[in-house]
């Protein structure tokens, strides 16, 4: 295999374990509620620890490969990596994307012919610090003018989350903030930060939680002091039309793609390729290269 080609995770589509059980109506009617009012929700134990451990594992292996080349790990702000990944770099790909309740939750906000746009992690190093509040892209017009969301981001830890190790922080309800005053519709200004702090919740996901949130809520890193990392999964899903799949490049092989359960492949933005290369990345968020400094 040429140097510059990605070694995937495994050569084929591997054996799903026993299904998980299909939430209920009330269930799903409850994280849409939360998505539509906090701007976040979750899964509590929606895979074993095994799962997230193997996730790890397949972090670490991507991670340094991508840090081995130019623009393989961006920055998201001091000693805070952001890298994208191919499905075939991740083991447990389908049975991440084929959950019962990623796929409910999928198909509750945004529709049953959603796609998989994005497959990446986040990994925040030793000595990472507090990034600004921001939100990922700018909100589009169908939630500033329909109060409708058209894009969710899933994140799965790869560690139990510690106090000490850079929680997540999230400003409910922020989702629906137009942006229009925000530097790049991204970055509110300073002068509005004790706001979204007065009302900013940490997160301590533990291995095999799963969360889905609305990119637009505002939100940031925070700063770890320990000296561990705390490595997340990030898949980003679309309803149809919203335009984000423009900013990543998925890919999968021929023999990936024909192994691929139907209802995974049809809803899969990726290129079908012969051989995987790295990804380049496309989705930087210049405001956070600095952290909060």
């Amino acid at each position: 295999m040429p140097e510059t080609a990605i070694s995937p995770g495994r050569a084929a589509v591997s054996p799903i374990p026993a299904a998980a059980a299909e939430p209920t109506p009330v269930e799903i009617g409850s994280a849409v509620r939360e998505l539509y009012t906090d701007g976040i929700t979750a899964r509590r134990s929606a895979f074993p620890v095994t799962f997230a451990d193997r996730l790890r594992e397949d972090i670490e292996r991507a991670f340094e490969e991508a840090r081995s080349r130019p623009g393989g790990a961006v920055g998201r702000g001091p000693n805070r990596y952001y890298v994208e990944i191919h499905p075939e770099q991740l083991r447990d790909f389908v049975e991440l994307v084929d959950h019962p309740w990623v796929r409910s939750v999928c198909e509750a906000v945004l529709g049953p012919e959603y796609r998989i746009v994005e497959l990446g992690f986040d990994v925040p190093l030793e000595g990472a610090v507090n990034q600004p509040w921001h939100r990922d892209f700018p909100s589009p017009a169908a939630t500033r003018e329909e109060h409708r969301l058209t894009s969710l981001a899933f994140n799965v830890t790869a560690v139990d989350t510690a106090e000490d190790m850079g929680p997540f922080e999230i400003a409910p309800g922020t989702q629906w903030e137009t942006g229009s005053d925000f530097t790049h519709e991204m970055f509110p200004d300073r002068s509005e930060y004790p706001r979204y702090e007065a009302r900013a919740v940490r997160k301590y996901p533990r291995r095999g939680d799963i969360s889905a949130r609305s990119a637009l809520t505002v939100h940031r890193g925070t700063t770890n002091h320990s000296a561990a990392s705390r490595p997340v999964l990030v898949l980003g899903v679309d309803a149809p039309g919203a335009g984000n799949e423009a900013h990543h490049d998925m890919a999968v092989t021929r023999d990936y793609w024909a192994a691929l359960p139907a209802r995974v492949r049809d809803r899969l933005a990726a290129r079908v390729v012969d051989e995987l290369r790295p990804v380049v990345q496309q989705h930087t968020i210049e405001g956070l290269v600095m952290g909060d400094a």
